[in-house]
Formats: C-alpha cells, structure tokens, sequence
C-alpha cells in the first residue's frame, strides 16, 4: 500500500510541479516583457527588469498555486487514467477514499511550502523589487539594501528605515546642514503619519548641534514640514496583498485603534488565512473529475476543464472581493464564499462517484 500511496503521490508532484513552472514561465515572462516598457525612465535598464521580475517570482509562486494543485492533480490522474492504472489499483482493492488520500497528503505538503513561501519569502522579495524599482525609475530617491530609502529635501537629508502601508513611515532621520555644510540639527523620529495633508511624527528625538555643545531633546509628536509627499513615497510602499499575515493584522488592529477604515487589509488579511485552503479545495476537486465526469476524455479536455474552473474561481473570487470594498460587505464573509462554494461542488461530485 505504501508502493501505491508513493507513486501516486509522486506522479501528482512531478505534475503540479511542471504545470506551476510552466505558468510560472508564462507570468514571468509577460510581466518582464511589460516592464520592459518602462525602460530607460531614469536609470532603470533591462537588467534591472530582469531583476525586478525574478523577484515577483515567489509571489507569482504563491498566487498560481492554486490553479497548478487543480490542473497538475487533473493530468497525473488523468495520466494514470488514460493507462488504466487506476483501474487497475482500484481492481487490487484499493479504494477511492484510499486513493484521495494518497493525492491529499502530497498536496497538503505542497500547500505547507507555498504558505511558507507566500507569509516569509514573497514580502521580503515584492519590498525590495518594488523599492529598487522604483527608485531606480525616480531622480528624487535613493535606495541602499542595508540602509534603506534616502531622499534629499533642499538642505536636508532624509533616511527612511520603512516605508509602511496607509501613508504610513518607521524609522525616519533627518540631518540638517547650514550653509557651509556643516551639520546643524539631526532628527529622529519612530514613526510617520500623514494626516491632514501633513506629516505628523511621533517619538521624536532631536539633536540641536552648536560649536561648543550639542542640545538633545524629545518630542512626543511634531509636525515634519517637507516637500516628500506620500505620492512619491507611495510608489516604494508595499501594498496590502503583499504584507506578511502577521503585518497585516498588526496594521488592521492600528487602523481600527485609531478608528480609520481597514477594509481593504481586512480582506487582504481573510484572503490570505483562506489560501491554504482554497489549494485543498482546488486539488480535492480534481479527484471527482477524473473519477467523474471526466473518466473517459482525452488529457487535452481535463486540461480545458481544469483550466475554466480554476479561472471561473479566480475571477469569482475578485467580484466577491470588490463587492466587498463597493458595498462594505463583511470581509471574513467575501474571502470565504466563494472558498465555501467550491468546497460543496467538490463535496457533491464526489459523493456522485461513489
């Protein structure tokens, strides 16, 4: 039985694992061919493209996991199918909850991975491909990996350690010098609100320096009078999607603190404790398929099937969510419909093969 649980398994792994390379081929290919149209604005240069797009890989990873779990379980069942190798297990008595079992534990391996990828990989990668993106398309900003983002304001020069969702900035320096250089006020702030249409700073500390002594003092909120508006700022931050589970909850319950609207990471937030089990609802569904509906057609329909149905969820999905930001719909409701929906189509088909 260990023999069929491992061959199963590992013909649905070599099978997901092509499929997700190949959409991850196809993606990246496009959006590197779209980014090439951004070419030559300020510094940015092919290679830079190039760099940008292997670094939405991990991300691209993530978000085509789902589709390549339905499409990758359809072909190597559909394979063994098409062999009859499946009928030839299930004459040597192993049953359909024995087989299913055997396809879900190599999935629910596959899903652990992608998660992993998704919450510690993607958000570290997406940051800094979109910074050194950005920056490198801009004349006003400078990135260092280590030191994070510069930017100069007249005779001031400003350090920024984050660059946060909502507007929002952490571990802001701003060094002031006089007419013959020499530095006149280093200050430090822990964190950047805009609000009002100003910079409001919180847990200030500012050094004061003079020929014969240096004057410290601390602020618990001040106004930053700068020409860095959020709009230029706005294109190195990262977007909701590509917070970390635990960043997003941490900005939803700041949001809601100060009595803000979060909506939007709410739903990023649901969306994403929901993936996992969308990939499992997605490789569950391509079982009934193959034992189905589908049993007696060629690779090239389960393909086309499979293709409609992950394409039908992606799309349902999005019209839920943006149901959800028009019409305040409750966020956990709108991440988990469609999720819910599919499950009992699955649940359904599956119980007719039996």
């Amino acid at each position: 039985m260990r023999l069929i649980d491992r061959y199963i398994g590992m013909t649905v792994l070599i099978n997901i694992s092509i499929v997700l390379t190949v959409l991850l081929v196809l993606f990246a290919f496009f959006g590197f061919i779209e980014e090439l149209q951004n070419v030559g604005k300020g510094s940015y240069t092919a290679e830079a493209a190039a760099e940008y797009t292997l670094l939405t890989m991990p991300r691209l990873v993530y978000e085509l996991f789902p589709i390549a779990g339905l499409l990758g379980s359809i072909i190597g069942l559909g394979m063994m199918a098409g062999n009859s190798e499946l009928t030839v297990i299930r004459a040597a008595g192993v049953s359909l909850r024995r087989i299913t079992f055997s396809v879900m534990k190599v999935g629910f391996s596959l899903i652990v991975i992608s998660t992993l990828i998704g919450e510690y990989v993607a958000p570290v990668a997406d940051k800094l491909g979109q910074v050194t993106r950005s920056v490198a398309r801009s004349d006003k900003l400078s990135y260092e990996k280590t030191r994070g983002l510069w930017a100069r304001d007249g005779a001031s020069f400003i350090n920024i350690r984050e660059i946060l969702a909502g507007e929002r900035l952490g571990g802001i320096s701003v060094f002031e010098f006089n007419e013959k250089k020499h530095l006149q006020q280093m200050l430090y702030a822990r964190e950047a609100h805009f609000k009002n249409g100003q910079w409001l700073l919180s847990g200030v500390v500012v050094n004061d320096f003079s020929p014969t002594q240096v004057l410290t003092s601390n602020q618990t909120e001040t106004i930053w009078n700068t020409n860095l508006s959020p709009d230029l700022l706005d294109v190195v931050s990262v977007k909701p999607t590509t917070l970390t589970l635990v960043g997003l909850y941490q900005y939803v319950t700041y949001l809601h603190e100060n009595g803000l609207n979060a909506g939007r990471y709410e739903l990023a937030l649901w969306n994403k404790i929901v993936a996992p089990v969308i990939a499992t609802v997605m490789i569950y569904l391509a079982i009934p398929f193959v034992f189905g509906p589908l049993r007696s057609v060629g690779v090239g329909q389960r393909i086309l099937v499979g293709s409609l149905v992950g394409i039908g969820f992606h799309l349902f999905n999005r019209v839920f969510n943006y149901l959800t930001l028009v019409f305040e719909f409750d966020p956990f409701l709108s991440a988990v419909t469609p999720t819910v929906i599919f499950a009992f189509i699955a649940i359904v088909l599956m119980k007719r093969v039996h």
